[in-house]
């Protein structure tokens, strides 16, 4: 019997699946349980409001996940559906509000409105990610974070109105007690996606998602269709948040702010694949009901929506395992040889750094100087502290006879000592290929760990500090275990281990932290050793092993290499699932660390303390030089981005702008830090 005939019967059981898959067939199974089990937990028989309830609540998330579908089949990710809603709520509220204007004309506005700020958004994106050929990861978290503060600075606080009229008719019904105009939505969003499939468009989105050179070789225009595929689904993020605005009736800077999870999990659990070529966005609207059912399942059964983030967490996990990608058996025997392997030099940069290796080739790099020898590296590292001399001259001027050096140093240490410690497990995962989405709730879940179970008793303390720390290397093992031994995307795995974080958090602490640090952190951010407290000299001795760790040893030059390119460095010897687990336990115990830090500043752990260090930890890898893309980093340029990260926003802080306007400033000062630090080759 020959070996296609052997394989033959495992692939008839996986070609029917693989097509239901695809077809959405399977989201629609999963959906039918969850209405089945909603069915018989429900006190009384569900009739017609409780349809057009849970219609109503699930077709902006059915809006955002087809826009994010389009992305994703394309081989992007698009992080912006939740800023993209929240300003379109903002610009209709405050522009349109309660206007006197007819319904049909109040909704022709609004539609357009919304159609053309999400469209405009995706463009930018669009373009940013295809004509510069930027990571969209990165492009479209900045985007997030400008689209955000503009959300803040339109309406800081929930308030206004828009038209009751306007609201009626898109959440209505089309047939009283029949058909809710909800139902009517979907189902068009669904036709207008069946139509874009059919185009060429949609022909070429499949191609580039499968292989992208492949259908460049067949005249697909890669570029322009990357360019589409963003601002097709930036039309349909403002078309859900004209939807969400209408069924709110009011304003909120923040109501798109808890999408980004659900909307990869709808995408998900509808069968599309992370990295695209495969899927599609009638399973994506199944798998978008799905959620807002479970959600309405919970509050039958009277369960606390402390629980909920875990479930949506687990549910992204469950879906990727089991209906996003192949998932590959753990292979932890290698660690022990890991620790002894010696990696080749070469594995690190290619053919032509073995080449100079060569005796002839060292002979010719002694005699060249130390900055021509090192210049590749300088041209990324220094930017940052020469950025950095200026921001600090400027916050001098403005603060004039008031600025002390010595006092603003110090200052500059403490605060930039926690960006500085999370850069290194960021920049460690970054410089692996990754990336670190779980950095917020990995920072607080530890710190609250220590103020509840401490209390302000440092003989706790010894115990209490300890176990935080294991809580962070252990998310990191978790992380790392989910992207190298499950082969889930790094995105996707640190996304839903911050979700049921998030959870967890909130079940440990009751939504409320109680306690306060011990003494001992107090004193390590607040004391004197030297005229200087604990936490400065800590910096420099953490600066040192940081930069042996990741550029002065064996490790460093695995991870570089396994950035780089994996394939070249298991055929060098690496042994690259340990080291992918390595960097992701390293930026846990960083992140926790810098939780333990948090607390002995403030004395007390609270609800999203962690959560403006997500974009801050990757903007100072990225300002100090790191390659998002992976393989090149140097420690030294990640302290230099950390410190300008931390002058600009105390510079930032004395000008009185709004918080919102520094958001704006932040994404935008990543972006262009990611442009001007491209390589000349990208």
């Amino acid at each position: 019997m020959t070996d296609k005939a052997i394989a033959l019967p495992g692939e008839f059981v996986r070609a029917p699946f693989s097509f239901l898959r695809r077809s959405g067939v399977i989201a629609f199974l999963v959906l039918l349980v969850v209405v089945l089990i909603l069915i018989a937990v429900s006190p009384s028989r569900l009739n017609y409001f409780d349809l057009s309830t849970i219609s109503a609540s699930g077709t902006t998330l059915a809006l955002a996940g087809i826009g994010e579908t389009i992305v994703v089949l394309g081989g992007g990710l698009d992080l912006s559906p939740g800023a993209v809603i929240s300003l379109v709520n903002v610009v209709l509220v405050t522009q349109l509000g309660s206007s006197t204007l007819g319904v049909g004309t109040y909704t022709f506005l609004a539609a357009a409105i919304a159609i053309g700020i999400g469209a405009a958004v995706g463009a930018i994106n669009g373009a940013l990610v295809s004509y510069l050929r930027l990571p969209s990861i990165i492009v479209t978290l900045a985007t997030m974070f400008v689209v955000q503060g503009a959300s803040l600075l339109i309406l800081k606080y929930p308030g206004g109105t828009v038209s009751s009229d306007f609201g009626n008719l898109l959440v209505g019904d089309v047939i009283p007690d029949v058909l809710p105009v909800p139902i009517l939505i979907i189902g068009l969003g669904i036709l207008v996606w069946l139509y874009i499939k059919r185009l060429r468009f949609g022909i070429g989105l499949y191609a580039i998602g499968s292989d992208a050179a492949a259908a460049q070789a067949n005249r697909v225009d890669v570029r322009f269709t990357r360019f589409l595929s963003f601002t097709i689904a930036g039309a349909f993020f403002g078309w859900a948040g004209l939807f969400i605005t209408a069924n709110a009736g009011s304003g909120d800077p923040l109501i798109g702010a808890g999408f980004l999870l659900k909307v990869f999990t709808a995408v998900v659990l509808g069968g599309t694949l992370i990295g695209g070529g495969r899927g599609g966005s009638v399973g994506t609207v199944f798998g978008a009901l799905t959620l807002t059912i479970i959600v309405n399942i919970f509050l039958v059964m009277g369960v606390r929506t402390y629980y909920v983030p875990i479930v949506e967490g687990g549910i992204l996990l469950i879906a990727v395992l089991g209906l996003g990608t192949h998932a590959n058996l753990p292979n932890l025997g290698g660690i022990r040889a890991y620790w002894t392997a010696r990696v080749p030099r070469s594995a690190e940069s290619g053919p032509a750094i073995a080449e100079i290796a060569s005796q002839e080739g060292s002979d010719r790099r002694q005699s060249i100087g130390w900055f021509a020898r090192n210049a590749h590296t300088l041209r990324f590292v220094l930017p940052a502290y020469v950025i950095l001399i200026v921001v600090i001259g400027a916050t001098a001027a403005i603060n004039g006879g008031n600025f002390k050096f010595g006092t603003y140093l110090v200052s500059l240490l403490i605060f930039g000592s926690f960006l500085a410690i999370l850069g290194l497990g960021q920049g460690a995962v970054v410089t692996a290929g990754g990336l670190d989405l779980s950095v917020p709730w990995a920072v607080t879940f530890p710190a609250i760990v220590v103020t509840t179970y401490a209390n302000g008793s440092d003989s706790a303390a010894t115990w209490a500090i300890p176990l935080a720390l294991c809580i962070g290397a252990g998310i990191g093992l978790f992380n790392g275990a989910l992207v190298a031994s499950l082969g889930i995307s790094p995105i996707i795995a640190t996304l839903a281990t911050g979700s049921m974080l998030e959870g967890i958090a909130l079940v440990f602490s009751h939504g409320a932290p109680i306690g306060n640090s011990p003494p001992v952190l107090l004193w390590f951010l607040n004391g004197r050793i030297g005229g200087l407290p604990p936490a400065v000299w800590f910096l420099v001795m953490f600066v040192v092993i940081g930069t042996l760790i990741l550029n002065g040893s064996g490790f460093g030059r695995r991870v570089r290499a396994v950035g780089n390119s994996e394939w070249v460095a298991r055929l060098s010897g690496v042994q690259v699932r340990p080291v992918t687990i390595s960097v992701y336990v390293l930026s846990g115990l960083c992140s926790a660390i810098v939780g333990l830090m948090l607390a002995g500043f403030s004395d007390q752990a609270y609800y999203d303390m962690g959560k403006p260090y997500l974009l801050a930890s990757i903007a100072v890898v990225v300002l100090g030089g790191t390659s998002i893309t992976g393989g090149r980093s140097h420690y030294i340029g990640i302290l230099g981005g950390a410190l300008l990260f931390t002058a600009m926003g105390s510079m930032l802080q004395t000008t009185s702008l709004p918080e919102a306007v520094r958001s704006i400033i932040y994404g935008a000062v990543l972006l262009i830090a990611v442009i001007m630090l491209r390589d000349r080759t990208d």
